[in-house]
């Protein structure tokens, strides 16, 4: 059957990905100052928006590495630039917000929007320089 010969690659860049992004949600809630999956499950929407936005930010340039990856050693490493950009893009919201997690913490979704949607445009950004 030539219809699921591409099968076993599929599983491998799947499994990656996962990996990845399990690697990225353990990274990026250590890296926050306030614990999104406590305050997600307190039903906290601000953490929820936030880490949304961060996760869909990440998952972009995710899947332009898989479709662009030559190997799946290429998709670790892009995978991995994906997650340092993430990062970064958190950390340049709190210069602007030095007070970001309180914010989140409290619930307030002016913070958490911008943050979800800086994490989003970071991820957009990374995406397509990752097309070159």
């Amino acid at each position: 059957m030539t219809s699921i010969a591409g099968l076993p690659d599929f599983l491998l860049y799947l499994g990656t990905a996962a990996g990845l992004t399990g690697l990225y949600l353990a990274v990026y809630t250590l890296a926050t100052a306030h614990n999104e999956l406590a305050l997600i499950r307190r039903d906290v929407t601000a953490a929820s928006v936030s880490l949304g936005g961060s996760l869909l930010g990440f998952a972009l340039p995710l899947a332009v590495a898989i479709y662009n990856a030559a190997s799946v050693l290429d998709c670790l490493v892009w995978g991995l630039v994906a997650l340092v950009v993430q990062i970064a893009v958190y950390w340049l919201v709190r210069l602007v917000l030095p007070d970001l997690s309180r914010r989140i913490e409290e619930d307030r979704m002016a913070a958490a929007v911008l943050l979800g949607a800086a994490a989003l445009a970071g991820g957009v950004l990374n995406a397509a320089s990752m097309t070159y």
